[in-house]
This record gives structure tokens, sequence and C-alpha cells, in this order.
């Protein structure tokens, strides 16, 4: 029997990215898969159903239907309750889950028997990063947030020498160099700010220097597991707090994307720091999602506090829908493929990927911290 991979249209307010695009739903029915698309899934992506009926998709009106008989279901965003409900018991679910967040979803998918995938569980190891959904869609939310700052910025970013004279280049400081930070960074620099970059891992030096920035030194080295920072001591977060403040007050900008993977961003801006800035400065929260790395940031809003701009973005990736798409995309495909052989899903349940990045499989929950925090 052909394997049927199903793709719905994303119900979650606000987004355009869709978990197939053209060219990879062609790529899966080159595989022997049976793909089908909702119809109008793509359009916020601005992929049209004619250009998955080319890559030999199949479009379908009814979701339930659909999704009642698919083998496989890609999304992007969590399923709804509803949804799972539509899933037969041994469907496999792909997609981001934000199993801390969903404790009643986890419920449901175990319930039911369904053999879940979260991104957000994929092990940090050399093979699975062509696979890491988290990584694709920080890098562009990291570029999307520049662009925000130099936006919201009552300062040029670039130096500019005119008749009336020079202008100085804006100083930028991006608190948090992972991959979306990273990416923050380089656009900044090409956007001709001077930028700072603030981390508390030692080994983000070598990759914030690369890019032309400066690492701000706080004399504290917090680096942990899987290359993410652990939580500061009170003393530690005393110490660095002393130094960046220093350096946001003479910042044009300050871009953040500090994040702990199932817990609250860490609050690192504090009200006194967002005082002593500048007037007309800005700040961007890219960490708004888990609550926001600055004391003041109201997640989905933008305010004015002391004449400083504070902006809490939601959803980043989805604002630049094509690209998002297309990388998720290619993630979903690197993730999948593997295992499909002449049109069937074969999984190999000894694949450190498998293992690591399965939330639920035949009635329980397989992600211990997950299990811990529903209780079963």
């Amino acid at each position: 029997m052909t394997l049927r991979l199903v793709v719905p249209k994303e119900t979650f307010p606000g987004e355009r990215r869709v978990a197939l695009d053209p060219s990879v739903a062609g790529r899966f029915a080159k595989l022997g898969a049976e793909v089908q698309v909702e119809r109008s899934a793509g359009k916020s992506s601005h992929f049209s159903d004619v250009q998955y009926e080319e890559a030999s998709a199949s479009l379908f009106d009814d979701a339930a239907q659909a999704m009642s008989a698919a083998d496989v279901v890609v999304k992007v965003q969590p399923p709804t309750l509803e949804e799972v409900e539509r899933l037969h018991e041994g469907a496999v679910l792909l997609g981001f889950l934000a199993p801390h967040r969903n404790p009643e979803l986890v419920k449901r998918l175990r319930d039911k028997k369904i053999t879940s995938f979260a991104f957000e569980l994929l092990p940090r190891i050399s093979r699975a990063q062509s696979m890491d959904a988290l990584s694709s869609q920080a890098s562009i939310a990291g570029y999307k947030v520049a662009l925000m700052a130099a936006e919201l910025a009552s300062f040029f970013f670039p130096m500019l020498t005119t008749a009336a004279g020079t202008i100085r280049p804006a100083k930028v400081v991006v608190v948090g160099a992972g991959v979306a930070g990273l990416q923050a960074i380089a656009t900044c620099k090409r956007l001709g700010a001077m930028v700072e970059a603030y981390d508390i891992r030692a080994a983000a030096k070598e990759q914030v220097e690369s890019l032309g920035a400066k690492l701000i030194d706080t004399g504290v080295d917090a680096s942990g597991q899987g290359g993410y920072a652990r939580e500061l001591t009170k003393e530690e977060i005393a110490k660095q707090a002393e130094v960046l403040a220093r350096h946001i007050a003479a910042a044009s900008a300050v871009i953040t994307t500090a994040a702990i993977p199932g817990r609250a961003a860490p609050k690192i801006v504090t009200k006194a720091m967002v005082e002593g800035m500048k007037a007309g400065s800005v700040i961007v929260d890219l960490a708004a999602e888990s609550g926001g790395n600055c004391e003041l940031t109201e997640p989905g809003k933008t305010i004015e506090y002391n004449d400083v701009i504070i902006h809490g973005p939601l959803n980043v990736p989805s604002m630049i829908p094509v690209h998002a798409s297309e990388t998720y995309s290619k993630n979903v495909f690197n993730f999948l493929s593997p295992f499909v052989k002449d049109g069937q899903l074969t999984l190999d349940w000894n694949d450190e990927v498998v293992i690591k990045s399965c939330l639920t499989h035949d009635g329980a929950i397989r992600h211990e911290p997950t299990r811990k925090a529903v209780g079963g």
C-alpha cells in the first residue's frame, strides 16, 4: 500500500508557512509516496495549487477525511486537539509540537497511539543538521529582526558622509549568539552598523568575531549541554548585568535572541537598563514567544518606555513565508526520506534521530522530560 503523505492547511492564527513546498512535494512523489495537499494550503506562502499538481501532488478539500486516511501528516505549527482526533491509530505526525506548552496535546497523542516527532527534540548531532528546523527557522528570524531594528530605530545604521557632515554608524548590541543571533549580527553588519554581541558561552567568541562583531566580555562562562547556555547563578547574573548595562546604554538598537528550550526566556535586559538607554533607541525582543529577554517586553506588542521603543514580535519566520517554507520543507524531507523505500515508510527504531526526536509512540510518551512533566 502506497504511503499517504498529507499536508493540511495551517490553522494557527497568522501562520503563513506551509509544511511542504511544491518542489519537495515532488521529491516525495518520486520516492513513491502519494502526496496530498489541502487546497490553498500554500497560498499564504505564494505557492499555487497548480504548482502542487505539476509536482504530482493531489489536492483535497475535506481535511477531516484526508487526515483520517493519512499515514503521515506534516505540519508547521502543533495540531489542534480536533486535528489529532482526525488521525487514526498508528499514524505518524511530524512538526513543531511545543510539548512543554501543550500537555493536553501530548496526552491525546499518547492516548490515540500516534507516533509523533517534534523538531524541537531533534538531537544536536552532525547528521541531523540538515533536518534541524529550529535552526533553519531561527536563521530566518535573525535576519528579519535585524531589519525590524533598523526600521524602528531613530538612527541610521550605516555611516553616511554628506555635505552637512559625517554621520557615525549606529551601535547595535545583539544578546545571544545562537543561530538567530549570529544571523542578526551578520545582517546588522551588512547594513553598516557597529555590532557588539553578548553571550555567556565562551565558545561564541570565535563565531561572533568571524562575522566582524565584538563579543562583550563579562567574565562569565555558562556553556551548557547541546550548545545551549545553562542558567546563571545570582552572583553571575549580577556580574554580567553590570557590564552589559554599560554597553546597552551606548547602543542605538538592542536585539535579544536568548532562549532555553522548554523554558521561559531568561530576563537579561532589566527595567533599569532600559532607563539607561538613550532616547530614540529600540529593543527588538525575538524571545517574546517565550516571555521575552527584556523585563518590559509585551509579547505581540510594540510599546514605548522612557523614550525607548520595545518591540515583541511573534512567529517571525512566518513573516518571510517563501524561504521559511522552502527551508522547512527540506528539513522535513531530510528527516523522513531516509526511511521511505518503494513508497513505504519504515522507521528505524535503532536510529538516534528517530529515538531522540520521538515524542509519543505506541501509547507512550517517549521523551523522558515531557513524560515527567505531563505525568505518564
